[in-house]
């Protein structure tokens, strides 16, 4: 018997400058990758569109009147498109706006009862100076709302703003409702009356999440024997150019950052990439290469000539195609979702050293990129990925460390 889906609401809450939108583009981006069809309905781009953008803080006083009526009918506009698109196929949407009062929040969740959705509460609570300090300058002083408006001024403008919403914040603490308060980018993680596998899931990743923002490098091992022979699988040590991509690997982070982490499957190919560095590593198993299971240590061309069906099968679609006694890219990402938490989590910048089909999940997740590209996406070997996230996703380098290995082997002997 097929389950409808579940459908909810996810009401973000909390002053400007608290990580709304981070952790609500954070959330969305986690539950496409996990396959469920979620949407972000961000109230101020309705006001921007519908009003204009260049606002002063004035128009966010409590006590203007015009303003105030101005900002509800874009809220209800935006919550009414988030209910139409639930009504259709959508199944999570995430409704983002400072939803600051009590009687805002006992309207939406009675707007979204008539429908039959229920409502998470998700509000996130700051009171860490340098954390607000870092959001005011690298995300709202980013936003349209000031584009083309001096630093000064527009900070001036918008701790004017925060401080008009102050005046009438009242922080979610109806026990009845269904809620989790983030404090402190994460130091702290209230939850009350949350049910449903996939709200549970919601506070996983935010019981996880923390707002410091680290560089990642994603890597795949050095070349192995396999790889030479066009085989699938198995657990072969690197060929010579392979070793010679974990010196160059080596010479590249020959001064690594504080606190730097390397990380690697527990297939031989990858821990003897990560032993040139010389540091401490961790082992994951959840980072092993997708299991071929009948096809190991096959070629292609065998897996064509030997199993057609499973050939074809594979051909047609590529991300549930699951290899016979193995596994399928969706089952990949199954697999490493605990290891997407505890990334989640870390503070410190880490380096992955893994395998083509793990990675393109993983970066997958990491760019926001739709699960469907994930059998696609581009990762060649010898090639290092460095992502630095950024308030609105990530800025992306690729060093693709394959001279000194080219030139080393284009040597006459001697």
């Amino acid at each position: 018997m097929q389950h409808r889906a579940e459908k909810v609401v996810l009401v973000m809450v909390g002053l400007p400058a608290r990580g709304k939108s981070f952790l609500a583009r954070k959330v969305c981006r986690y539950l496409r990758w996990l396959g469920h069809d979620a949407r972000v309905f961000n109230v101020g781009t309705y006001r921007r569109e519908r009003v204009g953008q260049h606002q002063p803080a004035s128009f966010f006083d409590p006590g203007n009147s015009s303003g105030n009526q101005a900002r509800q009918r874009v809220a209800l506009e935006a919550l009414e498109d988030a209910l139409r698109w639930l009504r259709a196929d959508g199944q999570v949407a995430i409704y983002d706006a400072t939803n600051s009062t009590r009687e805002r929040r006992r309207m939406l969740e009675e707007l979204c009862q008539r429908d039959g959705i229920p409502v998470l509460f998700i509000e996130s609570v700051c009171d860490d100076p340098a954390i607000i300090e870092n959001n005011i300058r690298e995300t709202k002083l980013m936003s349209p709302d000031y584009a083309g408006v001096g630093m000064d001024d527009a900070l001036k403008d918008f701790r004017q703003r925060i401080a008009h919403y102050a005046k009438a914040y009242e922080p979610v603490e109806d026990a009845r409702q269904s809620f989790v308060k983030v404090l402190d980018g994460g130091r702290q993680v209230v939850v009350n009356r949350v049910d449903g596998p996939l709200r549970a899931r919601v506070v996983a990743l935010l019981m996880n999440t923390r707002l410091t923002r680290r560089t990642l490098w994603l890597t795949r091992h050095g070349q192995s024997l396999y790889n030479q022979r066009g085989r699938l699988g198995g657990d072969s040590e690197l060929s010579h150019q392979g070793e010679d991509y974990g010196r160059a690997l080596a010479t590249h982070f020959a001064t690594p950052p504080e606190g730097f982490e390397v990380w690697t499957s527990t297939l031989k190919r990858s821990m003897q990439t990560g032993s040139f560095l010389g540091l401490p590593t961790t082992e994951w198993r959840v980072l092993d290469e997708i299991d071929a299971g009948a096809c190991d240590g096959m070629t292609y061309e065998e897996v064509a000539r030997r199993m057609p069906d499973v050939y074809a099968a594979r051909k047609a679609d590529k991300l549930r195609f699951r290899f016979p006694q193995g596994e399928s890219y969706l089952d990949v990402i199954r697999r490493i979702e605990p290891l997407v938490l505890e990334l989640e989590r870390q503070t410190t910048p880490t380096l992955i050293i893994g395998h083509q089909a793990v990675l393109r999940t993983l970066y997958a997740y990491l760019i926001g990129d739709p699960v469907e590209h994930c059998p696609h996406l581009a990762f060649p070997l010898h090639t290092l990925i460095e992502l630095s996230p950024n308030a609105y996703g990530c800025d992306e380098k690729r060093f693709p460390l394959t001279r000194a290995i080219e030139e080393r082997h284009s040597m006459p002997p001697g």
